[in-house]
Protein backbone atom coordinates (compact mmCIF):
# COMPACT_ATOMS: atom_id res chain seq x y z
CA UNK A 1 0.00 0.00 0.00
CA UNK A 2 1.30 3.72 -0.70
CA UNK A 3 0.23 6.87 -1.95
CA UNK A 4 0.68 8.11 -5.59
CA UNK A 5 3.04 11.33 -5.55
CA UNK A 6 1.58 13.83 -8.01
CA UNK A 7 4.21 16.89 -8.10
CA UNK A 8 1.96 20.59 -9.21
CA UNK A 9 3.71 23.31 -10.39
CA UNK A 10 0.56 25.38 -11.31
CA UNK A 11 -1.83 26.91 -8.72
CA UNK A 12 -4.76 26.80 -11.54
CA UNK A 13 -3.62 22.24 -12.13
CA UNK A 14 -7.55 21.30 -11.85
CA UNK A 15 -6.59 18.26 -10.01
CA UNK A 16 -6.03 20.11 -6.82
CA UNK A 17 -9.82 22.07 -7.60
CA UNK A 18 -11.15 20.23 -4.24
CA UNK A 19 -8.65 21.93 -2.21
CA UNK A 20 -8.90 25.74 -4.08
CA UNK A 21 -10.16 28.83 -1.68
CA UNK A 22 -10.39 26.00 1.41
CA UNK A 23 -12.09 28.58 3.98
CA UNK A 24 -14.98 29.65 1.50
CA UNK A 25 -15.38 26.29 0.80
CA UNK A 26 -15.65 25.07 4.21
CA UNK A 27 -19.19 27.54 4.41
CA UNK A 28 -20.92 25.88 1.57
CA UNK A 29 -19.94 22.17 2.10
CA UNK A 30 -18.33 19.48 0.07
CA UNK A 31 -20.75 16.96 -0.74
CA UNK A 32 -20.09 14.57 2.20
CA UNK A 33 -16.37 15.04 1.90
CA UNK A 34 -14.29 17.18 4.39
CA UNK A 35 -10.81 18.51 4.74
CA UNK A 36 -8.00 17.57 7.48
CA UNK A 37 -5.16 19.53 8.52
CA UNK A 38 -1.78 19.17 10.40
CA UNK A 39 0.33 16.02 11.26
CA UNK A 40 -1.21 14.61 13.74
CA UNK A 41 -4.56 14.79 12.48
CA UNK A 42 -3.63 13.25 9.08
CA UNK A 43 -1.85 10.42 10.85
CA UNK A 44 -5.56 9.60 12.43
CA UNK A 45 -7.51 9.97 9.21
CA UNK A 46 -4.52 7.07 8.10
CA UNK A 47 -5.59 4.74 10.82
CA UNK A 48 -9.39 5.82 11.12
CA UNK A 49 -11.64 2.88 10.46
CA UNK A 50 -14.37 5.68 10.28
CA UNK A 51 -13.32 7.63 7.52
CA UNK A 52 -10.82 6.98 4.57
CA UNK A 53 -8.94 9.79 2.83
CA UNK A 54 -9.19 10.28 -0.82
CA UNK A 55 -6.02 12.81 -1.29
CA UNK A 56 -3.47 14.72 0.18
CA UNK A 57 -2.05 18.01 -0.66
CA UNK A 58 1.03 18.23 0.92
CA UNK A 59 3.91 21.26 0.78
CA UNK A 60 7.43 20.25 -1.24
CA UNK A 61 9.09 20.77 2.33
CA UNK A 62 6.41 18.70 4.68
CA UNK A 63 7.30 15.46 2.38
CA UNK A 64 9.49 13.90 4.59
CA UNK A 65 7.58 13.98 7.40
CA UNK A 66 4.19 12.55 6.27
CA UNK A 67 6.38 9.29 4.70
CA UNK A 68 4.70 6.49 6.98
CA UNK A 69 1.28 8.27 6.40
CA UNK A 70 1.76 8.44 2.36
CA UNK A 71 3.08 4.63 3.27
CA UNK A 72 0.00 3.34 4.83
CA UNK A 73 -2.46 5.06 2.22
CA UNK A 74 -4.40 2.86 0.15
CA UNK A 75 -2.73 2.07 -3.65
CA UNK A 76 -3.11 4.55 -5.88
CA UNK A 77 -4.25 7.49 -3.21
CA UNK A 78 -2.93 11.09 -4.94
CA UNK A 79 -0.12 12.82 -2.90
CA UNK A 80 0.04 16.29 -4.03
CA UNK A 81 2.76 17.56 -3.71
CA UNK A 82 3.42 21.78 -4.43
CA UNK A 83 6.05 24.72 -3.29
CA UNK A 84 4.70 26.53 -0.32
CA UNK A 85 3.78 29.50 -3.05
CA UNK A 86 1.93 27.23 -5.09
CA UNK A 87 0.33 25.07 -2.41
CA UNK A 88 -0.70 29.17 -0.64
CA UNK A 89 -2.57 29.82 -3.72
CA UNK A 90 -4.65 26.57 -4.02
CA UNK A 91 -6.12 27.10 -0.32
CA UNK A 92 -6.35 30.80 -0.26
CA UNK A 93 -4.39 31.62 2.46
CA UNK A 94 -0.91 31.30 3.93
CA UNK A 95 -1.23 27.56 5.48
CA UNK A 96 2.26 26.90 7.82
CA UNK A 97 0.95 23.85 8.63
CA UNK A 98 1.42 22.35 5.13
CA UNK A 99 -0.26 19.85 4.51
CA UNK A 100 -4.38 18.73 4.13
CA UNK A 101 -5.97 15.71 3.16
CA UNK A 102 -9.77 15.51 1.70
CA UNK A 103 -11.76 12.24 3.32
CA UNK A 104 -14.82 10.85 3.43
CA UNK A 105 -16.73 9.04 6.06
CA UNK A 106 -17.29 5.44 5.13
CA UNK A 107 -21.08 5.25 6.54
CA UNK A 108 -23.29 7.25 8.48
CA UNK A 109 -25.56 5.50 10.57
CA UNK A 110 -28.51 6.29 11.80
CA UNK A 111 -28.67 6.98 15.98
CA UNK A 112 -31.26 3.93 16.33
CA UNK A 113 -28.33 1.89 14.23
CA UNK A 114 -25.72 2.80 16.49
CA UNK A 115 -26.99 2.67 19.86
CA UNK A 116 -28.15 -0.87 18.83
CA UNK A 117 -24.81 -2.13 17.87
CA UNK A 118 -23.52 -1.27 21.53
CA UNK A 119 -21.96 -3.25 23.87
CA UNK A 120 -23.61 -4.39 26.86
CA UNK A 121 -21.72 -1.28 29.20
CA UNK A 122 -21.47 1.99 27.45
CA UNK A 123 -21.03 5.32 27.63
CA UNK A 124 -22.63 7.72 25.27
CA UNK A 125 -22.48 11.66 24.48
CA UNK A 126 -25.31 13.45 23.40
CA UNK A 127 -25.21 16.76 22.53
CA UNK A 128 -28.40 19.73 21.95
CA UNK A 129 -27.96 22.69 19.90
CA UNK A 130 -23.57 22.82 19.99
CA UNK A 131 -23.31 25.13 17.08
CA UNK A 132 -19.94 26.44 17.97
CA UNK A 133 -16.98 24.26 16.64
CA UNK A 134 -14.32 25.27 18.80
CA UNK A 135 -16.40 23.28 21.37
CA UNK A 136 -17.53 20.50 19.23
CA UNK A 137 -14.03 19.54 18.73
CA UNK A 138 -12.94 19.90 22.22
CA UNK A 139 -16.14 17.55 23.04
CA UNK A 140 -15.12 14.60 20.75
CA UNK A 141 -11.53 15.20 21.75
CA UNK A 142 -12.93 14.34 25.26
CA UNK A 143 -15.09 11.59 24.45
CA UNK A 144 -12.00 9.83 22.95
CA UNK A 145 -9.90 10.43 26.08
CA UNK A 146 -12.04 9.10 27.97
CA UNK A 147 -13.58 6.22 26.43
CA UNK A 148 -16.66 7.08 25.06
CA UNK A 149 -18.46 4.44 22.88
CA UNK A 150 -20.46 7.23 20.86
CA UNK A 151 -21.91 10.58 20.00
CA UNK A 152 -25.20 11.33 19.46
CA UNK A 153 -25.94 14.59 18.19
CA UNK A 154 -28.96 16.47 17.80
CA UNK A 155 -30.65 18.04 14.18
CA UNK A 156 -29.12 21.68 15.60
CA UNK A 157 -25.58 20.67 16.15
CA UNK A 158 -22.42 22.08 13.82
CA UNK A 159 -20.77 19.34 12.02
CA UNK A 160 -18.08 17.51 13.61
CA UNK A 161 -16.31 16.80 10.32
CA UNK A 162 -15.96 20.74 10.00
CA UNK A 163 -12.26 21.50 9.52
CA UNK A 164 -11.92 23.46 12.43
CA UNK A 165 -14.09 21.04 14.47
CA UNK A 166 -11.53 18.12 13.68
CA UNK A 167 -8.15 19.93 13.42
CA UNK A 168 -9.44 21.14 17.57
CA UNK A 169 -10.73 17.26 18.40
CA UNK A 170 -7.08 16.63 17.34
CA UNK A 171 -8.42 14.04 15.09
CA UNK A 172 -10.94 12.14 17.78
CA UNK A 173 -13.93 13.43 15.20
CA UNK A 174 -12.41 11.01 12.73
CA UNK A 175 -12.24 7.68 15.20
CA UNK A 176 -15.37 8.66 17.41
CA UNK A 177 -18.06 7.17 16.10
CA UNK A 178 -21.48 9.61 15.91
CA UNK A 179 -24.92 10.11 14.89
CA UNK A 180 -27.38 12.77 14.09
CA UNK A 181 -30.57 11.99 15.07
CA UNK A 182 -33.72 13.26 12.65
CA UNK A 183 -35.64 16.55 13.43
CA UNK A 184 -38.22 15.51 15.65
CA UNK A 185 -36.85 12.10 17.01
CA UNK A 186 -37.59 10.91 19.81
CA UNK A 187 -34.73 10.86 22.34
CA UNK A 188 -35.88 9.77 25.06
CA UNK A 189 -37.98 7.03 23.22
CA UNK A 190 -35.12 5.94 22.01
CA UNK A 191 -32.71 6.21 24.67
CA UNK A 192 -34.90 3.86 26.64
CA UNK A 193 -35.29 1.52 24.12
CA UNK A 194 -31.74 0.81 23.90
CA UNK A 195 -31.75 0.54 27.72
CA UNK A 196 -29.64 3.33 28.33
CA UNK A 197 -30.40 5.93 31.50
CA UNK A 198 -29.96 9.49 30.64
CA UNK A 199 -27.98 11.82 32.90
CA UNK A 200 -29.21 15.49 31.95
CA UNK A 201 -26.48 18.38 33.27
CA UNK A 202 -27.91 21.38 34.25
CA UNK A 203 -27.05 23.88 36.92
CA UNK A 204 -30.57 23.02 38.47
CA UNK A 205 -29.82 19.39 38.33
CA UNK A 206 -30.98 17.19 41.34
CA UNK A 207 -28.07 16.01 42.91
CA UNK A 208 -24.46 16.64 42.27
CA UNK A 209 -21.73 14.81 40.18
CA UNK A 210 -19.79 13.64 43.03
CA UNK A 211 -23.26 11.50 44.05
CA UNK A 212 -24.03 9.98 40.79
CA UNK A 213 -23.76 6.47 39.93
CA UNK A 214 -23.76 5.40 36.81
CA UNK A 215 -26.09 2.71 34.94
CA UNK A 216 -24.26 0.34 32.67
CA UNK A 217 -25.66 2.06 29.77
CA UNK A 218 -25.43 5.72 30.30
CA UNK A 219 -26.33 8.88 28.07
CA UNK A 220 -24.87 12.12 29.19
CA UNK A 221 -27.10 15.17 27.46
CA UNK A 222 -25.53 18.36 27.39
CA UNK A 223 -26.98 21.48 25.75
CA UNK A 224 -25.44 24.78 24.40
CA UNK A 225 -24.00 27.06 26.48
CA UNK A 226 -26.86 29.59 27.54
CA UNK A 227 -30.06 28.05 26.73
CA UNK A 228 -28.68 24.87 28.22
CA UNK A 229 -31.48 21.72 27.49
CA UNK A 230 -35.06 21.88 27.15
CA UNK A 231 -37.38 21.26 29.84
CA UNK A 232 -38.83 18.20 28.25
CA UNK A 233 -35.64 16.82 28.19
CA UNK A 234 -34.31 17.52 31.52
CA UNK A 235 -38.25 16.14 32.95
CA UNK A 236 -37.39 12.98 31.25
CA UNK A 237 -33.59 12.14 32.80
CA UNK A 238 -31.96 12.08 36.30
CA UNK A 239 -30.31 15.97 36.41
CA UNK A 240 -27.24 16.26 37.89
CA UNK A 241 -25.34 19.65 38.18
CA UNK A 242 -21.73 20.46 38.93
CA UNK A 243 -20.93 22.28 42.29
CA UNK A 244 -19.18 25.56 41.42
CA UNK A 245 -17.53 28.08 43.64
CA UNK A 246 -19.48 31.21 45.00
CA UNK A 247 -22.54 31.94 42.84
CA UNK A 248 -20.51 30.95 39.48
CA UNK A 249 -22.43 28.91 37.48
CA UNK A 250 -21.03 29.10 34.15
CA UNK A 251 -19.08 26.34 32.69
CA UNK A 252 -18.15 25.59 29.32
CA UNK A 253 -19.74 22.92 27.61
CA UNK A 254 -16.67 21.27 26.50
CA UNK A 255 -14.75 21.65 29.95
CA UNK A 256 -18.04 19.88 30.98
CA UNK A 257 -17.81 17.03 28.85
CA UNK A 258 -14.45 15.83 30.01
CA UNK A 259 -15.69 16.20 34.13
CA UNK A 260 -18.52 14.33 33.71
CA UNK A 261 -17.00 11.86 31.43
CA UNK A 262 -13.99 11.52 33.27
CA UNK A 263 -15.91 10.78 36.62
CA UNK A 264 -18.32 8.15 34.57
CA UNK A 265 -15.33 6.42 33.50
CA UNK A 266 -13.69 5.83 36.88
CA UNK A 267 -16.98 5.06 37.95
CA UNK A 268 -17.22 2.47 35.58
CA UNK A 269 -13.85 0.94 36.62
CA UNK A 270 -14.50 0.69 40.45
CA UNK A 271 -17.64 -0.57 39.54
CA UNK A 272 -16.73 -3.47 37.51
CA UNK A 273 -13.35 -4.19 39.87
Amino acid sequence: MAGQLVHIEDADDPRTAAYRDVRERDLVGRQGLFVAEGEVVLRVLSRSPLCAPVSLLVAQKRLAALAEVIEALPDGTPVYVAGQAAMDAIVGFPIHRGMLALGRRRAAPSADELLARLPREALVLVLSAIANHDNMGGIFRNAAAFGADAVILDSDCCDPLYRKAIRVSVGAALITPFARLAPGEDLPGLLAAHGFEALALSPRGAQTLAQTERAARAAVLLGAEGPGLADDLLAQARTVRIPMAGAFDSLNVAATSGIVLHHLAFMAKRRSA
